[in-house]
């Protein structure tokens, strides 16, 4: 393992003597951001928001860190939160910008003309930095017309292992699903009675990590069927109208695999609303997934689509219309049996001595299934530690789950003070009044 750098090592040092220096403590996780140690530099900042909660460029800060993660969804729920502020961070903007391809919701009405050339600058500045200069491939690309450019290769279908046995609590998630996926697939000539074809479409939403992906692979393995996992690298392209190539090329390959549950992940980054979109092109993108989720040119039957978003406020309406992802569903964080089960079945085949699950599942309340994967790898790690010295297999008990928990903070509780503003002031429709029925707001 390569050594730390010094100066990381002397700002720990010097935090070890100060551990309530505030200063100290933000100038650690910048250096940690800027050295690459991502998740330190998260779990710094982190902790020193919980101090000062309402200071925006730590904010900021923590957002960029949790979009150098690949988490977007993270970063922006922070974002939104900023974006409501009256002169919000010109950083936080920018960020917002360059993950959603959206202008501000509340842009600057003095902002001149020079300055909106700035942004744009830098936000192109960006682009070409993360997708690097191109190759002699990339040149040859760009030189085709739109319409003769190749498509990317067919993304690679999986046929998931895991079925509803792997994932923990979640029942109403579940059954919901079963009523929606797995019955029309079990029971077709029934469906075919009644007029009604199998497919559709469910979108999840809830706080980061708390099993959305895990529970759309288990529906694929509980099916038996194909399962594709789509991220916005497969789609997004720099050419006008290769993105939306790209996502109908998706579209036939699960069509030609059916049955086939084709998930998109972070679906807010493709099926943003088009009232905030600046550019055409991103406009464009949203008609051809609208039009492909119809399945007006060819039918979808046998493809059931799921979509898995923290920010469902983002997404366009015009996704919600039935025959679309007419059942929406809020993925809470686990419930206290739900956290006993995936504590269980996170350290099933773990060396563990005696371990009460009920005294565990009780202290994690507000963690979600990633939090107690945290604080179970930690734990592993403490264990491995302790077994190097003594040299024998150091079994996981309670108390040392309770040692390990006292250091890891529910990464919830950020999520709910957002959603809380919009379930209360923009909810149109009742959309969100699950988060008011969860925080017992109604």
């Amino acid at each position: 393992m390569s050594e730390e750098p010094q100066e990381i090592a002397s700002l720990r040092q010097a935090l070890s003597l100060s551990p309530d220096n505030h200063l100290l403590r933000r100038m650690l996780a910048d250096t940690l951001l800027k050295y690459g140690q991502l998740q330190a530099a998260v779990d710094e900042y982190r902790s020193c928001l919980r101090e000062n909660p309402e200071d925006h460029d730590l904010m900021t800060a923590l957002a960029q860190a949790y979009a150098k993660l690949e988490r977007p969804g993270e970063a922006l729920v922070i974002l939104e939160q900023l974006l409501t502020l009256e002169s919000p961070p010109k950083e936080a903007i920018q960020l917002h910008a360059s993950l959603t391809g959206q202008s501000p919701n509340r842009p600057d009405p003095e902002a001149s003309e020079a300055e909106t050339d700035d942004e744009t600058e830098e936000l192109l500045r960006a682009v070409e930095e993360a997708f690097g200069e191109p190759d002699e491939a990339d040149e040859e690309r760009e030189a085709m017309p739109a319409g003769d450019q190749p498509l990317d290769p067919h993304l690679e279908v999986e046929r998931p292992k895991i079925n509803f046995d792997s994932v923990g609590g979640m029942e109403e998630v579940k059954k919901q699903v079963r009523l929606k996926i797995i019955l029309p697939l079990e029971n077709p000539d029934l469906y075919k009675a009644y007029g009604k074809v199998a497919g559709g479409g469910i979108l999840m939403y809830g706080p980061p990590g708390c099993g959305k992906t895990l529970l759309a692979r288990a529906t694929a393995g509980q099916v038996h069927s194909r399962f594709m996992a789509i991220g916005i690298h497969e789609v997004l392209e720099m050419w006008i109208g290769q993105s939306e190539r790209n996502l109908h090329a998706l579209f036939e390959q699960a069509r030609n695999s059916k049955p086939c549950v084709l998930f998109f992940d972070e679906v807010d980054a493709l099926a943003a609303s088009r009232s905030d979109m600046r550019q055409n092109a991103g406009r464009q993108l949203i008609n051809q997934f609208l039009d492909e989720l119809d399945g007006v040119r060819t039918s979808n039957d046998g493809v059931l689509i799921l979509a898995a978003t923290n920010a469902p406020w983002h997404l366009d309406p015009a996704f919600r219309r039935p025959g679309r992802f007419d059942r929406i569903l809020f993925v809470p964080p686990p419930d206290e049996p739900a956290r006993a089960a995936i504590l269980n079945i996170m350290l099933r085949d773990k060396p563990t001595g005696d371990l009460d699950y009920k005294t565990l599942a009780k202290k994690t309340d507000g963690y979600s299934g990633a939090d107690l994967k945290a604080l179970i790898d930690q734990t592993i790690e403490r264990q491995i530690e302790k077994a190097a010295e003594s040299g024998q297999i150091e079994p996981i008990r309670t108390r040392d789950l309770q040692e390990v928990m006292k250091r890891i903070k529910p990464s919830t509780r950020e999520w709910f003070a957002t959603a809380k503003n919009y379930a209360l002031f923009s909810n149109q429709g009742g959309h969100y009044d699950d988060i008011l029925d969860y925080l017992k707001l109604r």
